[in-house]
């Protein structure tokens, strides 16, 4: 039996695997390879992330917001460090932070004190944040980097990609002698005429999937929920909320400690019309039963290895995590950058 010192879940995140993965896109290009590392390194840690990766040799970080980036100077002091939502009436906290905010319309750069160093965010057809080409076109003020953002890189024939590159030209033209960046993950993978001097990875850093048709590379998280019961209903009997799903054998259930409330997607149970998310516990692949709870779900364990304090893998190696997206209807950043705060965390290898 193994420790019950968990009675939600664990979570093991591997720091090293996270720095191979940037080890491995920073040999894909030419450019500089950065690290996007917003929203506590996408689930995952930034204060222990973000130190391995600046091991590995990253120099640039992207956070979403001040708070982020202030929080990422006391982790590493010489970093570059961009903040991609912008300044507001911040100014005074990003300039003793040493922060560089990306700007992203009129009003921004106008707010923003001239003598400080900013990013030029512009708006190549996504529609979310950034000048038009044409306001761009009109700053006199020299930005210490151009930036923009694909919207459909994961996408890789779409047409969508050229048509941004070339709108984006348009405003590289105007400011020749400003390093520039683009690639995301995917555009990184799909699309080196867009490495440009930056690539800023994200989502591929921690195992996720970035572009279709490209596998992910080595997985960094595990989530592991603890078996606090496991029941043995007859057939005929259901399991959970609803009874939505009925057995149809005699069965093992195991019932873990985690739920909704960890981030578990709920759209994730079983039911009689669709079979529940894999999971995997003693060598074996099997799946949930039933609806998941806010702090429980059940796992069909008939015919396993499986008692009470025992751990069953809901997203790893063994569980892939765009599968387990893709079978709830969402994407791997939504699930990592939802993972528990109340499982017991761990680093190291998974």
């Amino acid at each position: 039996m193994t420790s019950q010192a968990s009675t939600t879940g664990r979570i093991t995140v591997d720091p090293a695997a996270i720095a191979r993965n940037w080890t491995a896109l920073a040999a894909r290009t030419g450019a500089e390879c950065g690290a996007v590392v917003k929203a506590n390194a996408y689930g995952c840690g930034v204060a222990r992330v973000a130190p391995a990766l600046a091991a590995a040799g990253a120099r640039t970080f992207f956070v979403a917001t001040a708070r982020e980036g202030i929080e990422l100077r006391a982790v590493l002091p010489e970093a570059a460090i961009y903040v991609m939502n912008g300044a507001f009436d911040d100014a005074r906290l990003l300039r003793e932070a040493r922060l560089v905010p990306f700007l992203a319309s009129p009003a921004a750069l106008a707010e923003w004190p001239q003598d400080a160093p900013f990013a030029l965010a512009i708006d190549t057809g996504m529609n979310r944040i950034g000048l038009t080409v044409a306001e761009a076109l009109a700053v006199t003020a020299r930005p210490a980097l151009l930036v923009s953002h694909f919207a459909s890189a994961d996408t890789p024939a779409h047409p969508q990609n050229a048509a941004q590159e070339a709108a984006f030209a348009k405003v590289r033209a105007a400011f020749a002698a400003t390093p520039a960046s683009f690639a995301n993950s995917a555009a990184l993978l799909t699309r080196p005429g867009a490495h440009y001097d930056l690539v800023r990875p994200g989502i591929a850093l921690y195992g996720g999937t970035a572009a279709d048709g490209v596998p992910p590379l080595e997985p960094a998280v595990r989530v592991e929920a603890q078996v606090i019961q496991v029941r043995a209903p007859a057939a005929g009997e259901t399991v959970g909320y609803g009874a939505g799903e009925t057995l149809a054998r005699q069965s093992r259930i195991a019932i873990l400690a985690y739920g909704y409330a960890d981030g578990y997607p709920r759209i994730a149970g079983g039911s009689d019309d669709r079979p529940g998310a894999p999971a995997f516990v003693a060598g074996q692949a099997t799946r949930l039963v039933g609806r998941v709870s806010m702090d429980l779900v059940a796992v069909d364990v008939t015919g396993i290895a499986c008692e009470r304090g025992d751990f069953v893998e809901l997203i790893g190696p063994n569980v892939d995590l765009d599968g387990l997206a893709r079978r709830c209807n969402t994407i791997g950043y939504e699930l990592l950058t939802g993972l528990s705060r109340r499982a017991e965390r761990r680093y190291g290898p998974l």
